[in-house]
């Protein structure tokens, strides 16, 4: 009985210090630059299904993050020193040490697995068409110039004034590629790139935080969905803010996260044909 509370005890300590991965995406994950006060628009629109299928994509795994490696670490090693102070393993033989090490494996993998599960039935799935290349400019978000389209929007004190001119289909759509092109541009450490779509200040923000990172990162967009949650213009100025929404993963770890983050974009009416710059990336 006191061996198998034991190995209950090693097992329990392992699963619990056994670290999760994240994956990298455009910014680290944190906010930067200027941030608005926004609301929802509409539903989010249902995308058509592919080759007559809707398959759901599973949630995230819960994030234990550095402390929560580091604090199940020292509970394990602590819980190491404690048995064997106490001459709990003695009397073990070597097949037993290694029944301890299988059983151990599969506990941690376990473990992962249940997590995985309990995010998955907090969190609603959604099925998502698949994704299009980009046919846009690069640094252009609109993608044609047809006459403005009813916003839907409900009564609000966040403004939802569409700029003269603004196509916002062909702007979301632009969106979704765009967010896509960052994302590799930031895998790969294209600064240039980068510094097309964005503010002076935002850019020198966005490549500090890529130097903390080392070589090329490997997070890729499974899927992602715009809606505009803010809009408004004066004479010679245009803002809106945009929602993401969807999935990503690390290719190499083989992680995935949820997209959550709303991007400030402005534009200068007084130049002809100015791109629309982000100016704010905003965590949800």
């Amino acid at each position: 009985m006191k061996k198998m509370l034991t190995l209950f005890a090693v097992i329990l300590a392992i699963g619990l210090g056994a670290p999760i991965a994240e994956a990298k995406k455009l910014g680290g994950g944190k906010s930067f630059g200027k941030s608005y006060k926004t609301a929802p628009a509409q539903p989010a629109p249902t995308a058509a299904p592919v080759n007559g299928k809707n398959p759901t994509l599973a949630a995230a795994p819960k994030k234990s993050g550095m402390m929560g490696g580091l604090l199940g670490g020292l509970l394990a090693g602590g819980l190491f020193a404690y048995l064997l102070g106490s001459g709990a393993f003695e009397g073990m033989q070597g097949m037993d040490f290694l029944l301890i090490a299988l059983l151990a494996l599969g506990a941690v993998f376990l473990i992962r697995a249940l997590r995985k599960n309990k995010a998955a039935a907090t969190q609603p799935q959604a099925a998502y068409a698949g994704y299009q290349p980009p046919a846009a400019a690069p640094q252009q978000f609109e993608q044609s110039h047809s006459a403005p389209q009813a916003t839907g929007f409900a009564d609000s004190d966040v403004p939802f004034r569409l700029p003269p001119g603004f196509d916002m289909n062909g702007f979301l759509s632009g969106a979704r590629d765009h967010y896509r092109t960052l994302q590799e541009a930031w895998n790969k450490n294209d600064l240039e790139k980068i510094r097309e779509y964005v503010s002076p200040e935002l850019f020198d923000s966005l490549k500090a935080e890529r130097a903390e990172l080392t070589g090329d990162q490997h997070t890729e967009v499974m899927y992602v969905d715009t809606q505009l949650v803010r809009a408004d213009y004066g004479s010679d100025w245009a803002q809106v803010s945009v929602r993401f929404s969807g999935r990503y993963m690390d290719r190499q770890e083989q992680v995935e996260e949820d997209i959550k983050e709303v991007w400030h974009l402005e534009r200068n009416l007084a130049k002809d044909n100015a791109p629309w710059h982000i100016v704010g990336i905003e965590q949800l």
